[in-house]
């Protein structure tokens, strides 16, 4: 068995295609919402506020901002990816077709983790024109955001084969995802909380993302960093894993 990359970039055009097709939604409207953050909280509050751990507040929130659009789009499009060939039956063509499943992860994640990562690139563009921000590691920021990108956007692939309605495809980053990057210390340092409050913030997993993004710009987190890395990279290798069993038992594929 070869990996097919003719197959795999047939998948990845397509799905990039249908982004493109569809940029307001899956690309306008997320970096307009982020804006609205930087201006409200980076801007307005921000200039009344403290410094925390020593960076200016307005650039404090940048990394847990982009964390919560990256999370969420991410996931979103990735389910849609995969849920839509199964809604309308062409998943069919594609199990029949001498494709593997590296190179159908590697078309519909690798699509899925480029939007996710053109939208972070746009909102580190956005964000200067409202606060200044320097990063400390760019190189591992790229790394790190292309690592949570690509975890989240096998994640997402999950859910779009589990989601067996439009409705469910919205549950997961809608309900869970996003209060859970709200609550992830996005908008605070979790080292303010008093206790036990900051234990408890502990146990949501988006808050180690957040901060292992936050001390690649700023060479500081509630966590450390070699921490965050680690929990992102096992859940990566458990989302793989699952897609391996998904397509060795054909789960919700051939339903």
């Amino acid at each position: 068995m070869y990996f097919n990359a003719r197959s795999a970039y047939a998948i990845y055009r397509r799905e990039m295609a249908r982004a493109f097709r569809t940029a307001f939604q899956s690309i306008l409207a997320p970096v307009l919402t982020t804006s609205l953050y930087f201006v409200v909280f980076g801007s307005v509050i921000g200039a009344r506020m403290e410094p925390v751990a020593g960076v200016p507040y307005g650039a404090f929130i940048i990394p847990g901002l982009l964390m919560l659009t990256l999370l969420g789009e991410t996931t979103s499009n990735a389910s849609f990816g995969i849920y839509m060939p199964r809604f309308t039956g062409t998943i069919y063509e594609l199990l029949s077709a001498p494709v593997g499943v590296a190179e159908t992860l590697v078309g519909f994640v690798g699509a899925a983790a480029t939007k996710g990562l053109i939208l972070a690139a746009i909102i580190l563009a956005t964000a200067r024109l409202f606060v200044d921000y320097e990063i400390a590691y760019p190189l591992f920021a790229a790394f790190y955001v292309m690592l949570v990108a690509a975890s989240f956007a096998l994640f997402g692939f999950i859910l779009g084969i589990w989601a067996d309605s439009f409705e469910k495809l919205g549950v997961i980053p809608m309900l869970i995802l996003t209060p859970l990057t709200f609550l992830g210390g996005t908008f605070y340092s979790i080292r303010d909380l008093p206790g036990p409050w900051d234990a408890i913030a502990l146990a949501n997993p988006i808050a180690f993302l957040v901060s292992g993004l936050r001390w690649t710009f700023y060479g500081t987190s509630d966590v450390p960093i070699a921490l965050s890395l680690g929990l992102t990279l096992g859940f990566l290798v458990v989302c793989v894993s699952v897609i391996a069993v998904i397509f060795r038992t054909g789960w919700r594929l051939r339903e």
